[in-house]
């Protein structure tokens, strides 16, 4: 009998859900137990108020929940805003982390202006008009966030298709988004506390992100002691849909060779 790793995985957003990561993660079932969640007020867990939607009880629902668990330990996953959310937890609870890993994502708020130099860059006028309510928090509606994420689809996955992507339609909270880059975003840094994780730790990121982009990965691994760091060269920030093989190959064999449950 051994023991299997239990990775929690943290969706992104913030306002996403965990249903995207099912069709790679599902490959780890031989080496780990994966606990989907969805944060509060996002994807199938209840709504509520806006102000409840902040990073703060992000990081706290996911000690909660190893907590009810009773997990003496847990590995995170985390992708993107998810990314935010496991490193904030493994700065605040690093004895109760077995591993982290941490997926195109970023230390501190810097990513903001950096995203919108970069899409001033690469984007298209549609893009560009279609991403400000992004950046001033006032999506209006599911439908409205929806339609971002169509436009700005090509730029997030070198793999986007449009088709596809309106098959398997996301639950998404527009509130929850806004909460995030109108407020909480805006402070969120956490690059001088990177140093307290002791968890083996790696880091992905892709070489064509446009809103996490991958000097912030490297940034993050070169804070952590001993973090391994990954760039997925023909990924944009949807490494999961653009390389996923790769993806789930370097994950499967960070859990098998680093580390305790």
């Amino acid at each position: 009998m051994r023991e299997k790793v239990v990775v929690v995985a943290v969706h992104g957003g913030p306002g996403g859900e965990h249903g995207a990561f099912k069709p790679v993660l599902s490959g780890l079932a031989d080496k780990a137990q994966v606990v989907y969640v969805d944060h509060r007020g996002s994807g199938r867990s209840e709504r509520g108020a806006r102000e409840t939607y902040t990073l703060e009880n992000n990081v706290e629902d996911l000690e909660a929940l190893r907590e009810y668990l009773g997990f003496e330990r847990i590995a995170l996953l985390g992708v993107s805003y998810g990314g935010m959310v496991a490193l904030t937890y493994a700065t605040r609870y690093p004895r109760r982390l077995s591993h982290l890993i941490a997926v195109v994502t970023a230390p501190s708020h810097r990513f903001l202006p950096r995203a919108r130099e970069i899409l001033a860059e690469r984007g298209t006028p549609e893009q560009r008009a279609a991403a400000e309510p992004l950046w001033t928090g006032t999506f209006e509606s599911e439908e409205q966030l929806r339609a971002y994420f169509e436009v700005l689809g090509p730029l997030y996955s070198r793999t986007y298709d449009l088709a596809k992507s309106r098959e398997r339609p996301r639950i998404l909270n527009p509130e929850a988004l806004n909460e995030g880059f109108a407020g909480f975003l805006r402070t969120y840094d956490v690059t001088g506390e990177l140093h307290r994780i002791t968890a083996p730790t790696l880091v992905i990121g892709g070489r064509h992100d446009w809103i996490c982009p991958p000097e912030f990965s490297a940034e993050i691994a070169a804070a952590i002691p001993g973090a391994d760091l990954r760039i997925f060269e023909d990924s944009g920030h949807s490494v999961m849909s653009d390389e996923p093989d790769a993806f789930l190959d370097v994950v499967r064999g960070f859990l098998t060779y680093t580390g305790r449950p």
